[in-house]
């Protein structure tokens, strides 16, 4: 198979101040780096579109860059547009992709294209010496505003905290682009909700512009009650042989219909999220050493999924394409914020 290829360019296109995701492919053809200079030259990087129906990350640039139309950047930036192909179809990822948030360096994923091409972006931005690295994501399910980090490290978690009180730390899954830019640089990525709501766009568009403006990324203590940590421990998710629903009663397994509104929930054990109608175990958990560990964390019992412990989970969604294509949930527990 052939290389992507990876377009660069070092001015704003016309038309992308006001584009549609789903019209981006008009001008960009493909995975673009645009690099603009700014008054520190030590580069911001923000990815977007990664997921290509995340759209919240390039609203949030457009805005900045509307913002900084006439006026030079407090700091120079590079923004990454990735999948630009799912975002025309407005799909996560086209059937036969990968997804591009799996395939950075120290991923997991077999040799392709894709995982040729971030490690080409990684190898740009290392050699312009990134300071600060922002991937803007958002969620299908019910979820709240928050920055996830993969280190706890003091310029992580400041950087974190820029955004908001809710941080969550996770080493897994491998091949992220915020665990492959922590070998570089703070990183930090962005769940902003659901697509297509102001609010989120203009979150992340201020958090953006407050990057821009640090000199350097605090690395002050973290003080107690300054933020909410929680350590992302599983990730659960529905093989591909069970057969599974919101709304047909006659699948694998049948989920609850309000299972996003448990998002940043602390449940107690013996929860239900759904009734099994299969006498194989309708989920499976891996811990964030990969580590198989469903019997830990779920149960059937009298026909029922059930949580076996106190956990919160987060990224549940109604959405079963997403689901096939990433997992279930993330199951996380609550960590002491004070400083490492």
């Amino acid at each position: 198979m052939a290389d992507l290829t990876l377009y660069q360019i070092d001015r704003v296109p016309e038309g992308l101040l006001d584009i549609k995701a789903r019209d981006l492919h008009t001008l960009l053809p493909g995975p673009t780096l645009l690099h603009l200079p700014g008054r520190e030259a030590r580069p911001l990087f923000v990815s977007v579109l990664l997921h290509g129906n995340e759209v919240t990350g390039l609203q949030a640039v457009q805005r900045l860059l509307r913002k900084y139309r006439a006026a030079p950047l407090p700091r120079s930036l590079s923004v990454f547009f990735g999948n630009v192909a799912a975002a025309a179809a407005g799909m996560r990822r086209l059937d036969g992709q990968p997804d591009y948030n799996r395939v950075w360096p120290g991923t997991d994923h077999p040799d392709c294209p894709e995982v040729r091409l971030m490690r080409q972006v990684w190898e740009i931005m290392r050699r312009r010496r990134v300071f600060a690295s922002v991937d803007v994501h958002n969620n299908t399910g019910r979820n709240p505003h928050y920055a996830c980090v993969n280190r706890l490290a003091r310029p992580f978690l400041n950087l974190a905290a820029l955004f908001g009180h809710l941080v969550v730390y996770f080493l897994r899954p491998r091949g992220v682009q915020s665990l492959a830019f922590a070998e570089l640089c703070p990183a930090v990525t962005l769940e902003c909700g659901k697509p297509g709501v102001e609010r989120g766009a203009a979150h992340a568009a201020d958090f953006i512009d407050t990057c821009l403006h640090l000199r350097q990324v605090p690395d002050k203590p973290i003080g107690r009650g300054a933020i909410d940590l929680f350590h992302t421990v599983a990730q659960v998710r529905i093989p591909d042989h069970i057969r599974f629903s919101f709304h047909d009663e006659s699948a694998d397994l049948v989920l609850r219909g309000d299972l996003d509104h448990l998002n940043f929930t602390e449940l107690p054990p013996g929860v239900a999220w759904g009734e099994v109608h299969t006498e194989r175990m309708p989920v499976q958990v891996v811990d964030e050493e990969g580590r198989e560990v469903t019997g830990r964390y779920f149960a059937v019992e009298s026909g029922r999924l059930v949580q076996r412990q106190r956990v919160m989970p987060s990224m549940l969604t109604l959405d079963e394409r997403v689901i096939r294509q990433d997992c279930l949930c993330y199951l996380m527990e609550r960590l002491d914020e004070t400083d490492p």
